[in-house]
């Protein structure tokens, strides 16, 4: 394993973690498909991520052959299955991760005293013997063990320092002193890893690193003070995504170390033009849209409306643009393709946005092209990378729109006809609702009758004008969980139909019963 300080230059190096596809499918409603984890591990991996935590694998059999199956196609990142401190999960992370290049086991338990006494229950030294028993099980496994001390930032210094002293005897090679809660402060999280590491006997022995979450709005920051404090491994997530108010964003943090290196002396393995191209992955695979202002791929990062922000920009863009939008993968809107571009041309235009589609998709997308540049007279980028993004989605679904009209105007009720392929076969169902939209779900619920819940309903357009395409974000819940569908069409109760159904097929692939009225 190549040790973080080994670098060409000047600046120190810093691994990045990327955990998107574990801690990040923890967030509500973000549940990924197998294809789309294998599509997100492949681009992390030709970004340069260093390690990618590919899933629990001990969570569900899914997760299990997840992690497998991204264990065996990576080259050339480290692939990480989670583990608590349980022998029969630390086997079954190993198990998963025995095919990668370069494999590891990532095992975590509690330290802090609020954990030990109402979730662990456990003593102190209980919790040091565990510590001793399973890193000792990992690594028997595998060469590369990391531990983590889960809630590290509400932890006496004097034990966290005696359970780090104990993991890393015990062969834990990268060490992990997450803020869980996201309760730290900067001073206070630097502070901490400094004062470990000067303590620890034996913390020359492996690399530590810093996971922080951002319930005060302070993984970012936490996460470069820990570098101060000797950290060289940040633990994030594209877009930030992640349990409760998400993970330190790697794109915040690559491009922190990249603009500030003149404060910030490090720099990662990370090519920085792929940012905007992964977070768009991962937000479609989520269904999670990226908020307009996010830092670094929001859709405003680079806008400037302020008439003085313009007349700066028309001067000189580093008066308001301390980074360039190429050096984050964003191109400027143009019209590229319209209804007399050819197959050729379409696949061009694909590869050149970082799309890599199969025969069979590529067909698919072009016929799906052909039929948007008929409906719109301008067919911008941002109208293909939703086109295709919709494709790729769906591409699994068990339920897909076949038709749908709808009779709407201030003379109600409103009514929607709908004709749905269920599993091969075609069902069409009539409703009303109280609006267009009700309509529309209301036919779907007759169709495919079930208990979901919809939580929640955004629509914006994907580019300017009139005839803009509509994306549409639909959130349905069921039994404590949330899934979450998006969908476009110059239609907008049309991409209503495909988000709801997008969300819907989600439920139905988590193991959700399908009863469907019969065929026509």
């Amino acid at each position: 394993m190549t040790h973080p300080n080994q670098t060409s230059s000047a600046k120190e190096r810093v691994l990045i973690f990327d955990t998107t596809l574990r801690d990040g499918e923890q967030c509500p409603g973000a549940t990924m498909t197998f294809e789309e984890k294998l599509e997100i591990a492949d681009a992390l991996d030709a970004m340069g991520v260093d390690i990618i935590e590919a899933g629990f694998p001990i969570a569900s059999e899914g997760d299990f052959e997840a992690v497998s199956a991204i264990a065996r196609r990576i080259g050339r990142a480290s692939v990480a299955g989670l583990a608590r401190a349980i022998g029969a999960d630390i086997a079954r992370a190993g198990e998963a991760v025995r095919h990668a290049a370069r494999p590891r086991i990532h095992t975590f338990v509690s330290v802090s005293p609020i954990h030990l006494e109402h979730q662990m229950r456990k003593s102190q030294q209980e919790v040091l013997d565990i510590i001793t028993a399973t890193v000792t099980q990992a690594r028997n496994l595998v060469e590369d063990v990391e531990w983590s001390g889960m809630d590290s930032t509400r932890t006496p210094i004097d034990y966290l320092c005696r359970a780090v002293e104990t993991a890393i005897k015990a062969g834990a090679t990268t060490i992990n002193l997450p803020d869980t809660v996201g309760y730290a402060t900067p001073d206070e999280y630097r502070a901490m890893f400094k004062a470990v590491r000067e303590r620890v006997p034996n913390a020359d022995k492996a690399i530590f690193s810093a996971h922080c979450h951002n319930d005060l709005g302070l993984a970012v920051a936490n996460s470069l003070a820990a570098l101060e404090g000797g950290v060289r491994q940040i633990e994030c997530t594209i877009n930030g995504i992640g349990e409760r108010a998400g993970n330190a964003a790697l794109e915040e943090i690559v491009m922190a170390l990249k603009v500030r290196g003149d404060t910030l002396p490090y720099e990662t393995g990370i090519d920085s033009t792929h940012l905007m191209r992964v977070s768009k992955a991962v937000s479609t695979a989520c269904s999670f849209p990226v908020q307009y202002n996010k830092a670094i791929v929001g859709r405003n990062a680079f806008a400037h409306e302020s008439g003085i922000h313009q007349d700066g920009m028309l001067k000189n863009n580093t008066t308001y643009e301390i980074m360039t939008p190429a050096s984050v993968g964003v191109t400027k809107t143009s019209l590229v393709m319209g209804k007399h571009s050819g197959r050729a041309a379409f696949r061009s235009k694909l590869k050149e946005m970082g799309y890599a589609l199969g025969d069979n998709q590529l067909e698919d997308a072009f016929t799906r092209f052909k039929a948007l540049a008929d409906r719109k007279k301008h067919v911008y980028d941002e109208d293909i990378e939703a086109l295709v993004d919709d494709n790729i989605a769906t591409a699994n679904d068990r339920i897909r729109l076949e038709s749908l009209t709808v009779i709407a105007g201030t003379r109600g009720p409103q009514r929607a006809t709908m004709k749905l392929d269920v599993e091969g076969r075609s069902v069409t169902e009539e409703a009303e609702g109280n609006g267009p939209i009700d309509a529309v779900f209301n036919a779907i619920a007759a169709i495919v009758p079930h208990e979901a819940r919809l939580e929640l309903y955004d629509v914006h357009a994907v580019t300017e004008g009139t005839d803009a395409q509509a994306e549409v974000t639909v959130r349905l819940a069921r039994d404590g969980a949330s899934v979450t569908g998006r969908g476009a069409d110059p239609d907008t109760l049309v991409a209503s139909a495909k988000a709801y159904l997008s969300a819907l097929n989600k439920l139905i692939a988590r193991g959700g019963r399908l009863h469907a009225q019969a065929a026509e």
